[in-house]
């Protein structure tokens, strides 16, 4: 079963399969600011409960150490009865040594065992769990660069095009007055201000 992070990033790799592509460009794409906030912002709140999901798992490795080290205690404690049994009985003395030994040393290789195997199944267990937290991560990054990107590029050319259009409109304004016309309108101007001088 698939975490809600994993259907939030299909559904935002949906989204933008789904968009529009802009005029005569075969890369950039139309997104919906709304819609893609929604998901992101979605998966912002997700992401946290995700990630205490899989520390809830990399804990559980204290809980495997645990039974392990209760099941080697109750393995050593079951030989320390044994050989205090065998001890106890005086015509096979040297015989209850040998095996209480025997007995003893059994019991903390199969205690160790334990321990050893539960070690490495709890730190595969977290080395998975880090390993996809890591991936999810990666391309999550992936998708915000490229969103970034793409919007980065939109404002570049909403930028070009409005200088453009400024451009446009100043030589209009030029056509509009021509620097002939200017200039006598400044003359006219000056002669008036000298006639109201005198």
């Amino acid at each position: 079963m698939s975490s809600r992070i994993e259907q939030l990033i299909d559904e935002i790799e949906e989204y933008i399969d789904s968009c529009k592509y802009q005029p005569l460009s075969s890369t950039k794409i139309i997104v919906n600011k709304e819609q893609i906030d929604e998901l992101l912002r979605e998966l912002r709140t997700k992401t946290p409960d995700e990630i205490k999901r899989y520390q809830k798992i990399i804990s559980n490795k204290e809980a495997i150490l645990n039974d392990a080290r209760a099941k080697a205690e109750a393995l050593i404690n079951e030989a320390t009865i044994h050989t205090n049994e065998l001890i106890n009985e005086h015509e096979i003395m040297q015989q209850a040594y040998a095996q209480a030994n025997e007995v003893v040393t059994m019991a903390t290789q199969q205690a160790q065992e334990i321990l050893d195997n539960a070690t490495i199944e709890a730190n595969n267990v977290r080395a998975a769990a880090m390993q996809y937290m890591d991936d999810m991560l990666a391309h999550l990054e992936n998708i915000i660069l490229s969103a970034t990107q793409s919007a980065s590029s939109n404002y570049e050319n909403l930028i070009g095009s409005m200088n453009q259009y400024r451009d446009i409109i100043q030589s209009n304004r030029n056509e509009l007055h021509p620097a002939d016309d200017y200039e006598d309108v400044v003359l006219s101007e000056k002669v008036e201000d000298t006639d109201a001088e005198l």
